[in-house]
């Protein structure tokens, strides 16, 4: 005889258990448990606070409050873990998101947030600065979405494929003999002294532009940032920042002198990425000094809603700089948080950690 098929469970035997032992666990307090899970708003990752907290007269000393986390459920407190990043915690990243997203259009739009309406008329751009080469790497579809040739070398490293969106070819290393990786990560980790060389040089050629010593420049105009750094398929960083003149003035902010124009601030840009350099330590690696790439993009940004190939818009910007403010190096196949020791110790075989020599040390092989 063929035993009969075991009928599901019905849900008020699962259900049932679950409510009795979620309120024996909350101290009988149902209410303030959803109280704390509401306010988490759907955090992945809460942080659970115990302790407790005294509030004194500074006078006096006399105790004016107590508060301890034993009287709360589970004897905890929980407060959203406010992660940005959208693989660990969807829900904190996407206020993140949002917060950006209005943060960066007030400050392009104004009327908000103590920033006049007139900044629509300041200089404003919308800049991309890369890292340089390390060796050629395989590309993937172009801005249009079509598949190309990755690398059709008559000389050097070659490679007839044409890569779809999404193959894992695509950043790797035509030829990894010859590709240089500790030059590679020697500028991840100055990336971010490249940029604050950039910011100082912008602002002496700007100077010098306007025919004007830095002190003076600096008592006239002010020159407001905000970046976002990407990760490039290669693994590379590169950085998108909305770039804007004000004028100086105890009053707030105000509209820059006559002569701080947009085309002043895009040369400006384009001169002062050029000058930075940084000498990398020596490691026996061909990159011996840290230096912006030739890749340069400087858009100015046009008040209103007009957003095509030529225009950027106050809105797309916001949008843009928000969404690459909530993502992580994952995008570039590398882990969104601290790599520890038992991370490569359960790593497939395919994908731990082997030694490349001195020329390239350790690195994650996909293969």
């Amino acid at each position: 005889m063929t035993q009969a098929p075991e009928l599901p469970a019905r849900i008020g035997d699962l259900v049932g258990p679950v409510i009795r032992d979620l309120t024996r666990r909350s101290g009988h307090d149902l209410t303030r448990w959803l109280q704390q899970v509401h306010r988490l708003g759907g955090c992945r990752e809460p942080i659970r606070l115990t302790g407790h907290t005294h509030t004194l007269d500074t006078h006096t000393g006399e105790i004016l409050g107590h508060y301890t986390t034993y009287a709360e459920p589970h004897g905890q407190l929980l407060f959203r873990c406010g992660n940005r990043r959208a693989t660990r915690c969807p829900a904190c990243a996407e206020v993140y998101r949002r917060d950006t997203f209005h943060l960066i259009r007030s400050g392009l739009l104004g009327g908000d947030k103590g920033v006049p309406e007139t900044v629509r008329t300041h200089p404003r751009v919308f800049a991309t600065l890369t890292a340089p080469s390390f060796g050629p790497v395989h590309r993937g579809p172009g801005k249009d979405g079509q598949a190309v040739i990755c690398h059709p070398r008559r000389t050097g490293p070659a490679c007839f494929e044409r890569h779809a969106a999404g193959d894992p070819c695509i950043g790797q290393p035509l030829d990894p003999g010859t590709y240089d990786y500790v030059g590679h990560v020697l500028w991840n980790a100055h990336a971010g002294n490249l940029w604050r060389r950039f910011t100082i040089y912008l602002r002496r050629h700007l100077a010098a532009s306007a025919g004007l010593t830095r002190k003076d420049f600096d008592r006239m105009v002010r020159v407001s940032f905000a970046k976002v750094a990407e990760f490039q398929a290669r693994g590379v960083v590169h950085f998108h920042a909305v770039i804007r003149l004000d004028g100086r003035s105890d009053e707030g902010v105000i509209p820059p002198p006559a002569w701080a124009t947009v085309d002043l601030l895009t040369d400006a840009i384009r001169t002062a990425v050029t000058a930075v350099r940084l000498d990398a330590p020596d490691l026996g690696q061909p990159t011996r000094h840290l230096v912006w790439g030739e890749q340069v993009d400087v858009r100015p940004i046009d008040p209103g809603d007009l957003h095509d190939g030529q225009h950027l818009s106050e809105r797309a910007v916001a949008a843009y700089v928000a969404k690459y403010a909530t993502k992580a190096a994952e995008t570039s196949g590398t882990l969104d948080r601290r790599v520890k020791l038992r991370d490569l110790l359960q790593a497939p075989r395919a994908g731990r950690l082997r030694a490349r020599g001195p020329a390239h040390p350790y690195r994650l092989d996909a293969g």
